[in-house]
Order: structure tokens, then sequence, then C-alpha cells
């Protein structure tokens, strides 16, 4: 009879502790399993606006993550918590910069070091072995790294991954391992690819290669059972970076899916039927929105099938290039859920 009390005292137990754990996960308390992961390129630089952030702009994101509902951490502690499932702070972020321009060492890592916060840059080795002016050199990165900047892979020449053969790959892949070995000692384990382009292949070689996580150019939110290979970055730059767009982005929670189609993010079918399910329930998902870069207005009607399918029937291909759908959900709190993807649309 003692022992029968303790069976039920112990399933009592994990039962509370369960609900707790679920209820940690919602988005309405201090705890996650998810975060909003940004990416920057050049910093101060206003001849390239696409890929620019002007320092008062950056200067106004640094001072709205210092607030104290955000918790910026280093990428590789994230993708650590993702993959084994342990709890996040809510509001997570997570600041990544790409390509190791000038500007990083000169404008942005005094305002980062200033703030304490972490950050992770992805470096493309061909532009430091050959030195090109507009990026660093690998003493400004090595310093760097000496202090704490996590450095990321990116390849060697920064090339569209989708043009490249599998051998081309590999050598592409490799070069950059060596000379991250020859100038840092060491090569990076996290991997982000060039201009977010990947189709199933190559993720599946990078995975093969023994990165522990790579991460595209779609914007999202990283969240737990999220594919690791494909996770999301929200982009900011001049045009896309308000104070506005960065506490959407901050405070972004997950619009978790599954099954989603086309398969490959390289398409061969254009437009691409697309769709996903849904692997959780919303009440509200009357007011799910969804937008394609390849529709003048930029919304897109969605349908949603049974339960849990929505499907989006595009009726304009996109142009060869880059293409992309985000949805978007209103959450607690004036948030917002987002999924996004990025398409590859070769050249016939």
């Amino acid at each position: 009879m003692i022992e029968m009390l303790h069976k039920l005292m112990n399933k009592s137990r994990l039962f509370i502790a369960t609900v707790f754990g679920l209820v940690l996960l919602t988005g309405y308390s201090h705890a996650a399993d998810w975060a909003s992961i940004l990416m920057y390129h050049r910093f101060g630089e206003q001849d390239y606006p696409s890929t620019n952030i002007r320092m008062e702009q950056f200067r106004e994101h640094l001072e709205e993550l210092k607030k104290d509902k955000y918790t910026v951490l280093p990428l590789g502690e994230i993708v650590d918590k993702l993959k084994s499932g342990a709890v996040l702070p809510d509001r997570s972020v997570a600041i990544t910069i790409d390509d190791a321009y000038l500007s990083v060492y000169e404008n942005a890592w005094p305002l980062l070091k200033e703030a304490g916060f972490p950050f992770t840059i992805f470096v493309s080795t061909d532009n430091l072995d050959q030195k090109m002016p507009a990026f660093m050199n690998w003493a400004q990165l090595k310093e760097m790294a000496d202090q704490g900047v996590y450095v990321g892979h990116h390849t060697a020449s920064h090339a569209h991954l989708p043009r490249l053969s599998a051998d081309k790959l590999k050598e592409e892949i490799e070069r950059a391992s060596e000379s991250f070995k020859k100038n840092l000692g060491f090569v990076p384990g996290l991997f982000a690819y060039p201009y977010g382009e990947y189709g199933s292949d190559i993720k599946d070689y990078i995975e093969r290669a023994g990165f522990k996580a790579a991460f595209g150019q779609q914007s999202g939110v990283a969240y737990a059972q999220h594919d690791l290979f494909a996770l999301p970055r929200f982009a900011l730059n001049e045009n896309y970076g308000s104070i506005g767009r960065l506490r959407l982005a901050a405070n972004a929670m997950p619009l978790r899916v599954r099954n989603i189609m086309p398969t490959d993010n390289i398409l061969r079918q254009n437009p691409p039927a697309f769709g996903f399910s849904l692997a959780e329930d919303y009440p509200n998902l009357k007011q799910l929105s969804c937008y394609s870069s390849n529709q003048s207005g930029g919304t897109v009607p969605n349908q949603r099938l049974g339960q849990d399918r929505i499907e989006i029937r595009l009726t304009k291909a996109y142009a060869p290039g880059r293409g992309r759908i985000n949805c978007t959900l209103p959450g607690p709190e004036g948030r917002y859920r987002w999924f996004g993807t990025l398409f590859y649309i070769p050249r016939k």
C-alpha cells in the first residue's frame, strides 16, 4: 500500500512538472523554447543601403536590447538549448553579422563591447586571404576572437551555393576550413549560407561536414524541433532597420510548422505549390496573413484544409534569384508569430 502511494505521488509530481513546463513555454511567462536571431552586414556605410545599417539606427537597436525584457545570448548557447530542449528566457536574442566588413571592427564592435553583448561574425575567408580593403584582416579577426567574439563559417568565396557542383561545394568548405585553422587555430562549428541560399543537398552536405547548425536569411523564429540546418534570421538594414522592425523581430514568437512543401528550397516548379501543416493549435488562425515577394502588394490568399493544413497557390512566377514567403499570426501581448521561407530560383 505504501509503495502504491509513493508511485501515485511520483506520478502527481511528474504531472505537475509537465504542466508547469508547458506553461513556461506558452510565451506568457519568462521562459520559452525559442529565440530571435538578428542579422547585420555593414555599419555606417551609406553607399550600400541594402546591406548597411546606419549608426544611429544601430545605437537605437542596442539601447532597445539593453531593456530588461530581452536577453542577448551567444548564438552557440541558443543552438545548444534548442537542440537539447532546454528552456530559454522569453525574448532571447542572438546578434549575427555576415561577411566581416571592416566597418564591423571599426564601428560596430566598440558599441557591442560597451553594451556587453555577445555576437557571432560569419566570415568568408577569401576576402581576408586576398586582403580586400573593404574587409577586416586576419589580425583584427583574431583580436576579436581572442576577446570572446564567436567566429562562424561562411564558405571561402561567398559563392551562390546552388550554382556549384558537389565537388566545388566541398572545395569551398574545405578551403575556408583550412584558412580558419591556419589563421585562428580552429574551424568554426556554425555555418551561414551565403545570400541565405541552399537546397536539400547543400543542407545535407553541411550537416555531414560536421557543423552543429546552419543559418539562412529567411525571417522567422528559431525554436526547439526546428531544423537546425535551416535556422532563420531577421535581416536588418537601412530600409528594414527601424526601431519598430527591431522590436517586431526581438519580440516575435514561432509559428510552428511541419510538412513544408516544396521540400527543396531550390525551385523546380515556378511558381511553387506552397503549403505547410501547423504543429500546434492556434485559435485565431483566421488572422493568419501571408506575403510573397513576387506579388504586387505582397499579400497572398491562404486556404485552410482540414484542421491544420495551410495551402498557398501563387499565380505569378518568381524571377530568377531569390523569392520569399512570410506568414504571420497575431500572438499574445501584441506580439506576432512568424514563419518565413526563402527560395532560390535558377536561371533557365
